[in-house]
């Protein structure tokens, strides 16, 4: 994102457009940023202070993202400040692409359209974010009771019973 620019950002489309050459995997991709409203509305308002700031200098800016018109480079302090303010300390970027990929699966993307989402080529790296949380066990096991209570209340072909039962 620290070269994204603003020819890529279509508010009319509602899009960002990755260019082939350009994401880690070489591959171009759309980003329909429109339909999460508080996305659109930070870009729009990173849209407005670049051009408050275009107009105060005099020169144009093609970053999205920027200090003072200079393209960002080193965000590391900046970062130890975000996520201590978010009470977030200790959280590195990719715990945020792990955060995406999990909360795609609770949402049960397609998996083909989660990779696209966040530009993984291959199965086996999309898994290796793809890390299953505590709740997502209890979610899974209470999906499955809530099966068996549903298999309980229709004429059963099977019945199950206890091992020491069936050994007798």
């Amino acid at each position: 994102m620290l070269t994204l620019q603003w020819k890529q950002v279509d508010f009319e489309a509602g899009e960002v457009r990755l260019e082939p050459g350009t994401t880690k995997n070489d591959e171009g991709r759309t980003l329909p940023f429109a339909v999460l409203p508080e996305l659109e509305a930070m870009l729009r308002r990173q849209r407005e202070r670049t051009d408050a700031l275009q107009k105060a200098t005099g020169r144009i800016i093609p970053w999205v993202f920027h200090h003072n018109g200079e393209p960002i480079r080193e965000y590391r302090r900046s970062w130890l400040s975000a996520t201590k303010a978010a009470g977030l300390q200790g959280k590195i970027p990719h715990d945020f692409r792990r955060t995406a990929v999990r909360n795609l699966e609770r949402a049960s993307v397609p998996r083909s359209v989660a990779m696209k989402l966040v530009g993984h080529k291959t199965e086996s790296i999309y898994r290796r974010y793809a890390i299953a949380a505590r709740q997502d066990l209890v979610d899974g096991l209470r999906r499955l009771a809530e099966y068996h209570a549903g298999l309980d209340k229709a004429p059963a072909e099977k019945k199950v019973v206890e091992f020491k039962e069936a050994a007798q």
